[in-house]
């Protein structure tokens, strides 16, 4: 844990495994896709205690908000005592919608689907059907 009352969102982000590696980290906020508080930041801007953290993720945004601070990477299991996951829930299924439509997107050529993909497409189709009526 941290002493000070701010660390850098890089360095936050990667050590609440939000991201693989710092330089990605950093990268994300170069592209714009990390706001604090509705405001884009770049990799130098410090996070506080409080703030709420945007991440873009194609086709959806999740939102955290900052319970402690740490510059050291932890263990997955330390995660929940600094930071609270605050997504809506239109953005998770929004999220979970997509990730079933990439797996539903098979190679040309694969042969037939096996009885598992049948079920998992069967599954998406009621879904969709259940989310635009």
């Amino acid at each position: 844990m941290n002493t000070d009352e701010s660390v850098r969102i890089d360095k936050f982000l990667w050590a609440v495994r939000l991201f693989k590696t710092r330089s990605v980290a950093a990268e994300a906020c170069k592209k714009g896709r990390i706001t604090i508080d509705g405001q884009p930041v770049k990799s130098s801007r410090l996070v506080r205690r409080g703030d709420e953290i945007s991440i873009k993720v194609p086709p959806a945004i999740k939102t955290y908000k900052v319970l402690d601070l740490s510059e050291k990477r932890m263990g997955a299991k330390l995660v929940p005592g600094f930071l609270e996951d605050i997504t809506p829930r239109e953005e998770q299924d929004l999220l979970e919608m997509a990730r079933m439509t990439q797996k539903m997107n098979r190679p040309k050529g694969s042969g037939r689907p096996t009885k598992k993909d049948r079920r998992d497409l069967d599954n998406l189709n009621s879904k969709r059907r259940d989310f635009f009526d």
